[in-house]
């Protein structure tokens, strides 16, 4: 196992300085484009540490035996989220370039002016700071515990993960939900949707699950994963994807059911753009293929039940979230046609490649599982159905 996650971190590395270098390229003979593709990619890699983190806080709030082989892979996710804080700096430096009401002449539209006092370049800012320390504060702590448990086998210091989650899964919500309308739906300020922060981060965690599942039962063929892991724990991570499939499903229906009844002119144009102009076969796509056919595969229980039939579907989720994020974020740039620019491709493959690599590293520097905690030596006994 340990072997594996070297060769991968070794293997994104090297994807990522790839990456990286065509980013470089893209910054120079095409900036404005490089700054679209960056910031779609960041807010897919950098959700996906901020995923793991809110399943982290799930898992102590309410317990349950699921968590204990995903924890560690939830803490190297978690931990990567300060490194992604200084990745956020070209979003930052660039932010007349990218969002329409830190220009000059936003001074002269009423709409923009009418959210000022929230839409300002210092405020927004503060508040990315604010998000990251945070997550942060969470991600390191939780983590700090959890290997000091290992160390000690203190069982009072579940406990205290506990305590902690319960409250901070609250404040991670909001947080969470407030970045992601300061990142996202701020490039389009004359439109807004109370539902959209939440929607977003209910499909960061789904993502997150996707990946941590996919990597569970990759290391499951190896000890020390492989010696705990059984089919009711595949069964159990299944129905988490699956719930998480439905509640995105119920939440997105939900925000274009509202706008769509309304008919207002201030909401509408936020689909007109995403359902015109080749755009709309994308969302055609994610229909079928990020709620219907997981939804169909997922409700089968010998599915969930066997790794080789849930690993697919876990890479599946994860290549259509990507479509979404892509879906929700460049119809702000490209509203006339559905545009893909090579950029695009080079920023998933930098930001996507540093990430994972930062990851393998967090993955690398604990036990794969917490074997002090007597949640994890409870486990049922079964044979693991590959």
């Amino acid at each position: 196992a340990l072997l594996f996650i070297q060769r991968s971190r070794s293997r994104a590395l090297v994807a990522g300085i790839a990456g990286v270098a065509l980013c470089l390229a893209g910054f120079l003979f095409d900036r404005q484009a490089f700054l679209r593709s960056y910031l779609f990619a960041y807010i897919f890699w950098a959700g996906l540490g901020i995923g793991c983190l809110g399943i982290l806080l799930l898992h102590h709030t309410v317990g349950g035996k699921w968590g204990m082989v995903i924890r560690r892979l939830c803490e190297a996710g978690a931990r990567t989220i300060p490194f992604m804080a200084p990745l956020l700096l070209p979003v930052l430096l660039a932010m007349p370039q990218l969002y329409v009401w830190a220009r000059p002449e936003a001074a002269h539209d009423a709409a923009i002016q009418a959210k000022a006092a929230y839409l300002n370049v210092p405020f927004f800012v503060a508040r990315s700071v604010l998000y990251f320390a945070i997550w942060s504060f969470y991600a390191y702590t939780l983590s700090r515990w959890s290997r000091r448990q290992d160390a000690t086998g203190d069982s009072t210091l579940a406990a205290r993960m506990r305590a902690l989650s319960a409250p901070g899964l609250l404040v991670f919500t909001f947080a969470s939900t407030f970045a992601f309308v300061d990142w996202i739906m701020s490039l389009e300020p004359e439109w807004f949707s109370t539902m959209y922060g939440v929607m977003f981060v209910v499909g960061l965690v789904l993502e997150a699950f996707a990946l941590v599942i996919a990597l569970t039962i990759i290391l499951s063929r190896w000890d020390p994963i492989g010696r705990y892991i059984t089919p009711q724990h595949f069964h159990d991570l299944g129905n988490l994807l699956l719930a998480f499939t439905v509640l995105w499903a119920y939440l997105a229906f939900s925000q274009f059911l509202i706008i769509w009844a309304g008919n207002l002119p201030d909401e509408v144009p936020w689909y007109i753009r995403r359902l015109g102009q080749g755009w709309g076969w994308v969302a055609i796509f994610l229909v079928v293929f990020h709620f219907c056919l997981p939804f169909l595969l997922l409700l089968q229980r010998d599915i969930k039940r066997r790794a080789n039939l849930l690993l697919p579907i876990c890479f599946l989720m994860l290549a259509v979230r990507m479509v979404d994020v892509f879906w929700v974020v460049e119809p702000a740039f490209y509203a006339h046609s559905a545009q893909f620019h090579w950029t695009d491709l080079a920023a998933a493959v930098g930001v996507g490649g540093v990430w994972l690599a930062l990851f393998f590293w967090q993955a690398g520097e604990a036990p794969l599982l917490p074997l002090q905690d007597s949640r994890l030596a409870g486990a049922p006994r079964e044979t693991a159905a590959f």
